[in-house]
């Protein structure tokens, strides 16, 4: 089929799979930013006795929360999941023939000057494998305790998502190591910002140029509110403020 065997249909399927990671991130952060709102009001770490969703008591992290088990949520997440898994595989699929067919470690094909120039785009798959690593480390304490056994009863339950927050975040060294995830987290969706715009035709030399500086403050504003919220678990789970 002319999508799997063109260099244009191969940059489409990792253009379109690449906007699953950009919603599902930004759902993510969205979500994970409330805990500091309730740093704010008082409500950080506030978990209600009972089991009900959206409890009363809750503070607006744990809210987000439950919001995130709900049916059409459930729903969406694993189809957002499943477009950031076919992004991961066909990179890896891309870069895998590039090496034997260049004989070297290259990405995908570049077809413009300000792509084959770009650190990040020299790098997008060691970039997506360290993405890739820390995603998986990172499922072992959120996903693993709360998603997992709600949805197929493996393992302990961990209703207080703020627990895990400060678990994952409380340390200076733990914190260091999700800091530079997040760097390397923004070097890769730079280039991947403007490159899917790119893909579907807006690669002229103005919307090309706004395309590039909107990509950076998208993953900036991604990225930003991530270590925001790094930062306000590891200050909250050492009593610093």
């Amino acid at each position: 089929m002319f999508i799997f065997n063109s260099s244009i249909g191969k940059k489409f399927i990792q253009a379109v799979s690449g906007a699953f990671l950009f919603v599902f991130l930004l759902l993510h952060g969205t979500i994970n930013f409330f805990s500091v709102i309730d740093s704010f009001t008082g409500k950080y770490g506030v978990v209600a006795a009972d089991d009900k969703l959206f409890s009363a008591g809750d503070g607006l992290f744990k809210l987000g929360c439950d919001f995130m088990s709900t049916p059409v949520i459930s729903i969406m997440v694993p189809v957002l999941a499943l477009g950031f898994l076919v992004h991961i595989l066909y990179g890896c699929w891309l870069t895998a023939r590039n090496v034997i067919a260049r004989g070297g470690l290259k990405r995908y094909e570049v077809s413009s000057v300000a792509g084959a120039d770009s650190w990040s785009a020299k790098n997008m798959f060691v970039l997506g494998m360290v993405i890739i690593g820390f995603i998986a480390f990172h499922l072992t304490g959120f996903w693993a305790k709360m998603q997992l056994p709600e949805m197929f009863g493996i393992g302990q339950f961990e209703n207080n998502p703020y627990l895990l927050l400060n678990f994952t975040f409380g340390t200076w060294w733990g914190l260091a190591l999700y800091l530079i995830w997040f760097f390397f987290l923004f070097l890769h969706l730079t280039h991947g910002f403007w490159s899917m715009f790119q893909t579907v035709g807006w690669n002229g030399d103005t919307w090309f140029k706004r395309v590039k500086v909107i990509g950076i403050i998208v993953a900036a504003l991604i990225c930003g509110v991530f270590t925001v919220v790094a930062v306000n678990a590891f200050l909250q789970a050492n009593q610093l403020i």
